[in-house]
């Protein structure tokens, strides 16, 4: 590993780490036009976190040390998922460090501290939100290893370099097995994003919301860092989905600068369509109650079991 792939590897990171709460900006900019509200500024997140970063941290007298180091835990856990992901190249070296396995366990990671934490403080919206986040998670993550199956599949290989560089490869054709893989996908991202239709991430509603029940009791610095790091981790999503199923455009080898210029234009022109497309799928839907979340999941777990025996039966 020379320095110069370090390097290549950790401007990765601050991209996708920077461009995070951009890419929210221009997901809620969206839902607003489509709305026919006026837009709140693209970088409002940027601003929200600045607030917060500035503030002076109010925490309750009888929590642990974990409710502190919680939000440094999700956030690092985002920060090494982005690391892991294949957003602007194949060959960056800790792509290939881990497969598509860790990095489910990375989001589970960053789950547990989050219910670890919201139930250390003993309220009531904490334990209940915790609650049906994990509900939510045991539900999502065998659906999210479903769809890496399928396309490990494809490519034999877990790990999303070689799963991108595969579909890269090959002519633009539809797959069965992937189009259901996508759809399935596209359905996890929902839940895992706290995103409409199974949930509002602008609510304050006790009886419908499930992560702003998790951080009730967080401020200042720690707050920012959570704030952060959901959007950090819908920009990973993003970017898997991106790795997956449309990896056309993604640089082969990033040493450089005009390829690496090339594949930031590309990332940006896919998150500009991923933002519209994602604030369009949330202004035609509605949320919909908390009890049928897992008959959402369960049908996204079948489409995915369903595109895994598509392509062991048919053989694309």
């Amino acid at each position: 590993m020379n320095a110069a792939a370090v390097l290549t590897q950790l401007f990765a990171v601050i991209v996708a780490v920077a461009a995070a709460p951009l890419f929210l900006g221009w997901v809620n900019v969206c839902r607003a036009w489509l709305q026919n509200r006026r837009a709140p500024p693209l970088a409002q997140p940027y601003r929200t976190i600045g607030k917060l970063l500035h503030k002076e941290a109010v925490l309750a007298h009888d929590v642990s040390p974990l409710f502190r180091f919680a939000p440094y835990a999700i956030f690092g856990s985002m920060a090494t998922a982005a690391a892991i992901i294949p957003a602007l190249g194949l060959d960056l070296p800790f792509a290939r460090a881990a497969d598509a396995i860790a990095l489910v366990g990375l989001f589970a990671t960053a789950r547990v501290f989050a219910a670890l934490a919201a139930m250390d403080t003993g309220t009531a919206f904490g334990t209940l939100g915790a609650r049906r986040e994990m509900m939510l998670g045991f539900l999502a993550e065998p659906a999210l290893l479903m769809v890496f199956f399928t396309a490990s599949l494809i490519a034999g290989s877990t790990e999303l370099p070689v799963i991108a560089g595969t579909h890269q490869s090959h002519t633009l054709a539809v797959h069965p097995s992937l189009a259901f893989a996508a759809i399935a996908f596209l359905m996890v991202l929902l839940a895992e994003n706290a995103r409409i239709p199974v949930d509002n991430p602008s609510t304050h509603l006790e009886l419908t919301m499930i992560h702003e029940a998790m951080v009730l009791e967080y401020s200042a610095r720690h707050l920012a860092l959570i704030e952060w790091a959901a959007a950090l981790k819908l920009f990973n999503y993003a970017c898997m989905g991106f790795a997956l199923f449309l990896p056309w455009g993604v640089a082969v080898d990033l040493a450089s600068p005009p390829v690496l210029a090339g594949a930031l234009a590309v990332l940006a022109a896919k998150l500009l369509l991923a933002g519209a497309a994602l604030a369009l799928i949330e202004t035609v839907n509605a949320k919909i109650r908390i009890f049928r979340a897992p008959e959402f999941l369960a049908f996204a777990f079948m489409l995915a079991v369903l595109g895994l025996l598509v392509r062991l039966l048919v053989q694309e």
